[in-house]
This record gives structure tokens, sequence and C-alpha cells, in this order.
């Protein structure tokens, strides 16, 4: 009978650790461009010396899966893609971020300049959008 007792209360104890494990649904954090105004939010042509600025809007797409990065990136025709800036992200900026990245249309006439925003959640899950400039 004692051992009868430890089993169920072993199963228990089981059922108990298993059920209060929270399952996630591995969504992808949400991020978009902002639009309007003087923004930049698809693919465009500028001149060469050209003030840019391209903003983001980004959001956990589940309660507990809070943003922990923000990464931007630019690739020249094509070539390595270098981070132009990254930031850990915290507190309220782990349930909504809003970026506005600023720069200078700094590249040769003809090259294009794919900017690349990428966020990345608590289970390490990214998401990203980009969009290509090219100089003229």
């Amino acid at each position: 009978m004692k051992n009868y007792i430890k089993s169920v209360m072993f199963l228990a104890m089981g059922l108990l650790v298993f059920s209060s494990c929270e399952k996630d649904g591995g969504n992808l954090p949400t991020i978009s461009f902002k639009t309007g105004g003087s923004y930049t939010s698809s693919d465009a042509t500028k001149a060469v010396g050209t003030s840019l600025t391209i903003g983001i809007n980004a959001a956990k797409a589940e309660k507990k899966d809070v943003l922990k990065k923000i990464d931007i990136s630019r690739s020249i025709n094509g070539g390595a893609s270098t981070s132009v800036f990254n930031k850990d992200l915290s507190g309220s900026d782990g349930d909504n971020y809003s970026y506005d990245y600023t720069g200078t249309v700094d590249y040769t006439a003809g090259q294009t300049c794919k900017y690349t925003f990428t966020i990345t959640n608590r289970d390490g899950l990214t998401n990203q959008v980009a969009l290509t400039v090219t100089a003229q």
C-alpha cells in the first residue's frame, strides 16, 4: 500500500510540473516601417548627399516574449552587411519599440544600399524588414 501511495504522489507531482510549464506559441515579433512625412518606407532612388530617415515600429507578439534586441545593417551592392546600429532592449522597450534611423546617401551614384532592420525577442525569434536605396 505504501508503494501505491508513493506512486500516486509521484505521478501527481509529475502532472503538476508538466501542467505548470507554459506552452509558447513561437510567434515572431512584429516590425514595420513608419510611413508618411519624410520617412523612406520602401525601395527608393535618392541623390548622393541626400539625408535619409527610415523609421520602424516593433512590438512583442506574445505576452512574455519581450523584445530583446534591435539591429540595423546595410549592404552596398550586395556586399557583406555591416551593422550601423545595435541596441539591447529592456523595460518598456521590450513591449514596443520605435526608432528613426537617420543617415546620408553616402555611396556612389548607381550603387544600391540595402538597409535591414532586425528585431529579436526573448526566445531568440527574429523578424525583419528591408528596403533598398539607389544612389543617383
